[in-house]
């Protein structure tokens, strides 16, 4: 698996889908134009898995699932984080693989395949709450 990674612009607040990084860890964007140095840019990688619609999962997006318990329809937010002490992408305390399951074996109650509704950047108060 090809490394993808994508930069949130602190400055004008948005994405910048075209992320290079070299053998050295020096990052680039825009062809070379320019770099990490420059900008106010937080990198983010790709966990290489995707949501319940075929989209790519990024660090730092915001995943949500729901579980219907009795009558109740109860939604979960998961925000994606990679954790450096584990190497591996988590949700709160769990692996990323074990949030993108479709049975939780805690509960014992079947829930939806978890989607992306938004990223830590412009829908933290799904996750603040």
């Amino acid at each position: 698996m090809v490394p993808k990674f994508r930069g949130w612009d602190n400055r004008y607040k948005e994405y910048i889908k075209n992320v290079l990084i070299n053998s050295c860890g020096k990052v680039y964007f825009d062809d070379d134009v320019a770099t990490q140095d420059d900008l106010d840019i937080h990198i983010e990688k790709s966990t290489g898995m995707k949501d319940a619609n075929g989209k790519e999962i990024y660090e730092g997006d915001i995943l949500a699932t729901a579980s219907r318990i009795g009558r109740k329809l109860i939604t979960d937010y998961l925000k994606v984080d990679w954790r450096e002490d584990y190497a591996g992408f988590f949700c709160g305390e769990k692996p990323l693989y074990v949030c993108l399951s479709e049975w939780n074996n805690d509960i014992k109650y079947p829930q939806t395949f978890p989607e992306i509704v938004g990223n830590v950047h412009t829908d933290g108060d799904l996750i603040d709450g």
